[in-house]
């Protein structure tokens, strides 16, 4: 029976890492990021400082977890072995149904929205298009993770570049700085402003999100003792160089006021500079980097898809591997298919955003699985440790919390829906269970 191989060193796990997370976030968001802190300067790039931190403290996490324990899953598999077969299961059943397929068909019909403005696109035509995307970069991953990640890393480097270029021509011809501007600082902190900063940095961390991905591709990855720590380190620090740089460059280009009166400031910026035919520069580079985002979607989740089908809590065929391109192939198809179902329905942007939040909590459970493996198997051998232990993980963790309990203050009503979705997974679970008993008693003692 064929299986996953280890085809993923560390240039292709840093431009996963980089392309997982740059989507159309940084092309639209700083604005409000501005708005939320009064258009203080000062307070709106610390927002993109810290939640750069905090999300490079959960990557830090997360490369002791990979490199210790080198699976297909990553999360899931650390969920699993810690806590639980239960938690393990709704992790990977709400990615599958919303959170992961959401996300995909979140950026499909983003990427068809974006081509309108390049291109005139009736609603049918573009509902064709983000369809047809979807099976594009799911053809691209069934045929060889190789060429999945050779993609991701040249559509990344494409889109980092132009991000990088775009920047350059701010700061060369802008004159925001030149301009009458709101001070840096406040000058004192307030209630309202503290307020803003948590809800500024609510997206900010949505921006920074999907670095924890990188982890489902552990069991394809070469070395993943010495990788994986050193991916999630550089391609942490450059996500939060290149955001930085990108904010600085609108603010040269706009100046405070006018940049946080714009929603889609990086087309606002270029076209102050360039011309108005900028607009569609700025589309094809969105276009670009939503492609990448996506592929890389598709390259990593049908992996926990793959480990949950391998233990019998899945769908059995989920866990066959390719026998020619190597690859989890039917887990990608059927994904990716459920993805294109819900482009094509007009109610699931809703659904979704209900149950995004959910993510991270998962995402501090995953993290604090460390806690549980060294206490259990402190014999195994850590090539790498996360730095700062055990401050750095529960910096993250709590970070996390933070995140899910503001959503739960904030929207009360959405994050009970949520819940609910996630918690449908709930009845269904001792049927996979019972599936999987009677799997493992069938095959033997060994792990089925």
């Amino acid at each position: 029976m064929a299986t996953l191989t280890r085809t993923l060193g560390f240039r292709d796990l840093t431009f996963l890492i980089v392309g997982s997370v740059i989507g159309s976030g940084i092309f639209i968001l700083p604005g409000a990021v501005l708005r939320n802190v009064d258009s203080y300067v000062g307070l709106a790039l610390t927002v993109w400082f810290v939640g750069g931190v905090l999300s490079l403290l959960g990557a830090l996490t997360y490369g002791e977890l990979s490199a210790m324990n080198p699976s297909a899953g990553g999360i899931y598999v650390y969920i699993r072995d810690c806590f639980g077969r239960f938690p393990a299961f709704l992790f990977g059943w709400t990615l599958f149904f919303v959170i992961s397929s959401g996300t995909v068909a979140t950026l499909a019909v983003a990427f068809s929205a974006y081509l309108g403005q390049v291109v005139p696109v009736t609603g049918f035509e573009a509902k064709l298009v983000a369809i047809a995307m979807i099976v594009v970069v799911t053809a691209v991953n069934v045929w060889g993770t190789r060429k999945s990640s050779d993609l991701t890393n040249v559509a990344t480097g494409i889109k980092v570049g132009a991000i990088l270029l775009m920047a350059v021509v701010l700061f060369s011809l802008g004159r925001g700085f030149a301009g009458p501007s709101t001070p840096l600082w406040p000058p004192q902190l307030t209630g309202h402003l503290g307020s803003g900063f948590g809800v500024a940095m609510i997206g900010v961390l949505w921006a920074y999100e999907g670095w924890q991905y990188c982890t489902f591709t552990a069991g394809e990855t070469v070395n993943p003792q010495r990788n994986f720590p050193r991916a999630f380190l550089i391609g942490s620090v450059a996500l939060i160089a290149i955001y930085m740089i990108a904010n600085l460059a609108y603010l040269a280009a706009l100046g405070a006021p006018a940049a946080s009166q714009t929603d889609s400031i990086a087309a606002t910026a270029v076209g102050a500079i360039v011309g108005p035919t900028a607009a569609k520069v700025i589309a094809l580079v969105i276009l670009v980097s939503i492609f990448s985002a996506t592929n890389t979607n598709v390259l990593t989740a049908p992996r926990v898809y793959y480990s949950m089908a391998s233990d019998g809590l899945f769908f059995k065929k989920l866990a066959e591997v390719h026998p020619r391109f190597g690859t989890p192939a039917i887990a990608i198809v059927v994904s990716s298919a459920w993805a294109a179902v819900m482009a094509a329905s007009n109610s699931f942007e809703q659904l979704y955003t209900y149950v995004i939040f959910i993510g991270w909590i998962f995402y501090a459970l995953g993290a604090a699985s460390i806690f549980v493996y060294r206490k259990r198997n402190p014999e195994i051998a850590r090539q790498y440790k996360v730095p700062g232990y055990p401050l750095t993980p529960a910096v993250f963790i709590l970070a996390a919390g933070g995140l899910v309990l503001n959503t739960i203050v904030a929207q009360p009503r959405n994050a009970l829906y949520g819940l609910a979705i996630a918690a449908v997974g709930a009845p269904v679970y001792p049927i996979w269970q019972w599936h999987g008993k009677r799997k493992t008693a069938v095959a033997g003692p060994g792990r089925a």
